[in-house]
């Protein structure tokens, strides 16, 4: 977790002021919000290579709605922020079902919480959570064992406002 101290509240990088490009796949997510960087009117839109773009990690956690541990892989959600000059407390996550949580900007500065794509060395489909599922490192840090984080354990992920 090397340089998480450094990220403050406004989390603005020095690339984030860099025009975001369109995305050339499928939209799978949406960020909008107290955003710098927008490409699709007030909102950043982003599909599975420009995820991909903004480096890949990896989190080994068992979860609630699995057996064993799972290997995860994405996208650093801080990353993402960082990227659109998000700034703000709360991140509001919306699922394809329109299931809705609040997601405190202060998890993704503690912890590596993952924007989930690959689970398992398989890209993960509607099906089973995917296209995204934000991750908590839970093995890492027991205290996000506790229940009160299972309602951020967004799947299928569509959209994050930041507020």
């Amino acid at each position: 977790m090397a340089g998480l101290a450094a990220l403050a509240p406004g989390w603005s990088a020095a690339y984030a002021l860099d025009p975001l490009p369109p995305p050339q796949g499928t939209v799978i997510l949406v960020v909008s919000g107290n955003i710098e960087v927008t490409n699709a009117g007030e909102n950043a839109e982003f599909d599975r290579e420009m995820l991909y773009a903004l480096g890949m990690s990896q989190v080994e956690t068992t979860t609630s709605w699995t057996d064993d541990t799972q290997v995860f892989e994405g996208v650093l959600a801080r990353l993402v922020l960082d990227r659109v000059g998000a700034s703000g407390t709360q991140l509001v996550a919306t699922a394809l079902n329109d299931f809705v949580a609040p997601v405190p900007m202060s998890d993704l500065q503690k912890y590596d919480v993952l924007l989930a794509t690959i689970m398992n060395g398989k890209q993960m489909e509607i099906s089973d959570k995917g296209p995204i599922w934000i991750v908590y490192p839970r093995n890492d840090n027991p205290e996000l064992q506790d229940t009160k984080y299972n309602d951020r354990w967004v799947w299928q992920l569509r959209e994050l406002r930041v507020e």
